[in-house]
């Protein structure tokens, strides 16, 4: 289909050493032009001539389409998780995966212009909009309420909430850790407190009133951060060093919250495998047993945990996986032979 093809975008080569040109120029302006409709640019050109034949070449720009396994369709194995298996709806969060239906609910849009964003359908903002849901539904919006970011980086949500009257302490990871992760290259990590001020949302003296900044490591969370009703970050704890460290960052971060109070984080979901998955010191994609076992082990431990609902959309952009170079529109997407989302997660602090 023409629409299909509009929405696809050229694959990354494959990982390892890189190849040689083994391709004419003239193969990959023609792959292009018949598969995408369009010429390459340079950098296309120079990558897409590495591929070993012209049939790897149209591989790597044919259209890529998700279908669920069954292993994510099943019911939760553990009684201590709520479960739902329904198209997951951003006015009635609960932990639940990004998909296309919740980019045209008008809540979607009335997030987007408190955060003072044009909606567009990219997971990344899909995150800031679910979790200012969550925390709405938790009554954690309002006037003298407390709530601790973490990894905020250069994100929205810290003067978006000032500007509704929450207290918020933002942290980002120190300069000697962001250094060696690679955020400060990518305007993705925050020094001070003022690279988290939006004029168009509230004015620099509230902003100062209402938030303050400090450096601190997701693995080592500092002991005099208590007693908050709400903690979040968004897509941070995949780069924590492995699995299992973002799994204890999230059971650490409840006790920063008061009885209650509602932790809310973001991170990569595994859509392809249950088994096999990514994990790096820099970047992990978390596997549904991963999901699952954390939140049994901390249902099992006296907190709330919010249902589950793994339903990963059912119109057809849910069955859109965006390639490298990534574009528009970006719900899922491959990279280095995994295919993931965004997913939420939802737990409050027990008494």
């Amino acid at each position: 289909m023409q629409e299909r093809s509009l929405l696809t975008r050229a694959r990354s080569a494959l990982g390892g050493r890189e190849r040689e040109a083994t391709l004419p120029p003239e193969a990959v302006t023609w792959a292009f032009r018949l598969l995408l409709g369009r010429d390459p640019d340079a950098a296309e050109m120079e990558r897409h001539r590495r591929h070993a034949s012209s049939e790897a070449l149209r591989s790597a720009l044919a259209p890529a389409e998700y279908a669920a396994p069954l292993w994510l369709l099943a019911p939760s194995a553990s009684p201590r998780i709520p479960w739902r298996f329904e198209p997951p709806r951003l006015g009635q969060p609960v932990s639940q995966l990004c998909t296309a239906a919740q980019f045209d609910e008008p809540e979607y849009a009335a997030w987007c212009e408190t955060i003072g964003e044009a909606p567009r359908p990219h997971r990344k903002q899909w995150e800031f909009c679910w979790i200012l849901s969550v925390l709405r539904a938790a009554d954690a919006i309002r006037p003298g309420a407390r709530a601790l970011g973490f990894g905020v980086g250069t994100e929205p949500l810290p003067a978006m909430l000032a500007a509704n009257g929450v207290e918020v302490v933002a942290t980002d990871a120190p300069a000697e850790l962001s250094h060696a992760q690679g955020w400060q290259s990518t305007n993705q990590h925050a020094a001070d407190l003022m690279q988290l001020h939006r004029p168009a949302l509230l004015d620099e003296e509230a902003f100062r009133a209402r938030v303050s900044f400090r450096p601190v490591d997701m693995n080592a969370i500092p002991g005099d951060l208590r007693g908050f009703d709400a903690c979040w970050s968004s897509c941070c704890f995949e780069h924590l060093g492995g699995i299992a460290q973002g799994l204890d960052f999230v059971e650490n971060s409840l006790e920063t919250l008061r009885p209650g109070g509602v932790a809310v984080h973001t991170t990569e979901f595994n859509l392809r495998s249950n088994e096999e998955t990514l994990e790096t010191p820099g970047l992990c994609y978390f596997r549904r047993r991963d999901i699952e076992g954390l939140l049994d082990r901390l249902a099992a431990r006296g907190h709330r945990v919010w249902p589950l609902n793994l339903h990963p959309g059912d119109a057809p952009l849910d069955a859109h996986i965006d390639l490298p170079p990534y574009s528009l529109p970006h719900l899922k997407l491959e990279n280095m032979g995994e295919i993931s989302t965004s997913i939420g997660l939802v737990v409050q602090r027990g008494d």
